[in-house]
């Protein structure tokens, strides 16, 4: 069995974490209200936004308009770089192998996530994209923050459709 890559949340210290957390969960809210599956990103260079994002796959008609990728793009067209080696990025949902393989070539420095995804990750999950020999660049990764709130808002909202 091979490991986790994330490391335990913290304590009082995760404090801005925290906060930055709670505006990708924000995000997610609004793209829930918008029929969206309700995830968020917030990307974040030296403790300042620099773009945040909910899912627009339905809006868009873009399978790849995750929140995740939404984020990194307005981001990296924001710093006329596709490299965000400053960069963390803060999203409610466990990642699919798609948007780590995005994480990876964008080279964010630290991913923290919120609730995990058995079914569709790639980061703790399926393909694992960071433990690949494949992978140019592994950020540092924190999952679990806020992972109820997350959870909830996800569960919320299937269960409305089903």
């Amino acid at each position: 069995m091979t490991e986790p890559l994330s490391q335990a949340v913290g304590t009082a210290g995760d404090r801005r974490a925290t906060d930055f957390m709670d505006i990708a969960l924000d995000e997610a809210r609004q793209a829930g209200d918008r029929g969206e599956v309700p995830v968020g990103a917030v990307l974040v260079r030296d403790g300042q936004i620099v773009a945040r994002a909910g899912n627009e796959t339905e809006a868009a008609g873009d399978p790849t308009a995750h929140a995740e990728i939404l984020a990194i793009r307005r981001a990296a067209q924001a710093a006329g770089d596709a490299r965000l080696p400053d960069c963390d990025l803060y999203v409610t949902l466990e990642p699919c192998a798609m948007c780590a393989a995005a994480i990876s070539l964008a080279r964010i420095r630290r991913l923290y996530f919120g609730a995990y995804d058995p079914k569709g990750g790639g980061v703790e999950h399926g393909a694992r994209v960071f433990q690949q020999a494949t992978c140019h660049h592994a950020p540092e990764v924190i999952g679990g923050l806020r992972e109820t709130a997350a959870g909830d808002l996800l569960r919320g909202f299937f269960k409305e459709r089903r």
